[in-house]
């Protein structure tokens, strides 16, 4: 198959959806597919509505002599009327949108997500198949559209087996009971990775912890800062380490070390990290907001708190800076989750397939 895949920006940018689309081309061009990117400038959501206007774009989509075109939903509002002029214009190939979450469903004002969510509709009805990363998804979908086809195809977590360090049961029961509680937060540094609740939280939390905030601080600078003012507030500049971006080695061994994977967004489609840190036996502290209940079994292999409350955050994390067998059993859960969890390479064949199908009729 000849397919194209339409995305913001930089797909080397892997994390979050871009971790999902990049691995995603990178298993499809391994299986013998040829795949070309279509990249759109990321930019604010008003002028990305200028896109839609792009002839010379869509006159590119046209050229290219594609089976099957591919787009993220995250560049939905310069796609939104784009699509509606392929198809008057007889572009014939079939579009699938990969939906890893709608914007529209994010915590935000009224005001902004009635607007988000009547373009997600209008962009939703404009294509003839979709990717979902969640059961979760594809339900929010549901309301706006009709679903179907579809296909769910979960993010997997296993990246860094190349890196030959997945650690063992036994390994995993003895780093519990060392030292403080060493939590990792990975994730772009955005207010919807709730990461200012987590640190409310952890300032009234006894017992000894540490927390590594691991990801791009360049998204949201403000927020970013208003974060680091934060935890100089709280007197937890010594408990607080900000690393930024860091590179999949030295990733793996903040991992390595770790105890507890704490990300309590305001909402996730899934959250690549927590299957991510579920690999290395990492029990994942998450929101009930969003899917991440598909993979966290609250108190079995992680801990699930409301979003935005940091009391919650209190009462998940200090039983495990006191009780390490407790952390001992939920990280070797969380250990076993990540050993049945589909790879990447059956992700990818389960969205190849589904895409031939597509194709076919």
């Amino acid at each position: 198959m000849h397919v194209g895949l339409v995305v913001y920006g930089d797909l080397d940018r892997r994390s979050g959806g871009y971790l999902y689309d990049a691995e995603l081309v990178d298993h499809l061009r391994e299986a013998g597919d040829e795949v070309t990117v279509f990249s759109l400038p990321e930019r604010r959501y008003a002028r990305s509505l200028a896109d839609n206007a792009d002839r010379e774009f869509r006159q590119e989509l046209r050229r290219a002599d594609l089976d099957v075109l591919l787009q993220d939903e995250l560049c939905h509002p310069s796609l939104a009327w784009t699509n509606r002029r392929l198809r008057r214009s007889g572009f014939e190939t079939p579009i699938v949108a990969i939906v890893h979450h709608l914007r529209s469903v994010e915590p935000r004002t009224a005001w902004r997500n009635d607007l988000y969510r009547a373009v997600e509709r209008r962009y939703l009805s404009t294509v003839d198949g979709f990717v979902y990363n969640s059961e979760t998804t594809r339900e929010t979908v549901a309301r706006l559209a009709d679903p179907d086809p579809g296909v769910v195809a979960y993010p997997a977590g296993d990246r860094f087996d190349r890196f030959g360090r997945t650690p063992t049961p036994d390994q995993v029961r003895e780093r519990a009971s060392e030292g403080p509680l060493r939590l990792v937060a990975l994730g772009s540094v955005t207010p919807r990775k709730g990461l200012d609740t987590l640190v409310e939280g952890l300032a009234r939390t006894d017992g000894g912890w540490e927390l590594t905030v691991v990801g791009d601080d360049t998204v949201d600078p403000d927020y970013a800062l208003r974060l680091r003012t934060l935890v100089a507030s709280l007197g937890l500049v010594e408990d607080v380490t900000f690393t930024g971006r860091l590179p999949d080695d030295e990733l793996v061994t903040v991992l390595e070390r770790s105890h507890l994977l704490a990300m309590p967004s305001q909402y996730e489609g899934f959250g690549i990290a927590y299957v991510e840190g579920m690999a290395f036996g990492l029990p994942a502290l998450a929101s009930t907001a969003g899917g991440a209940a598909e993979l966290v079994t609250d108190r079995v292999n992680g801990l699930l708190v409301d979003p935005g409350d940091a009391s919650s955050v209190v009462d998940a994390v200090a039983p495990l800076c006191r009780n390490r067998e407790r952390l001992a059993r939920l990280s070797v859960a969380a250990l076993e989750t990540a050993q049945t969890h589909p790879t990447w390479a059956e992700t990818a064949a389960r969205i190849r397939g589904f895409l031939a199908a597509v194709v076919a009729e």
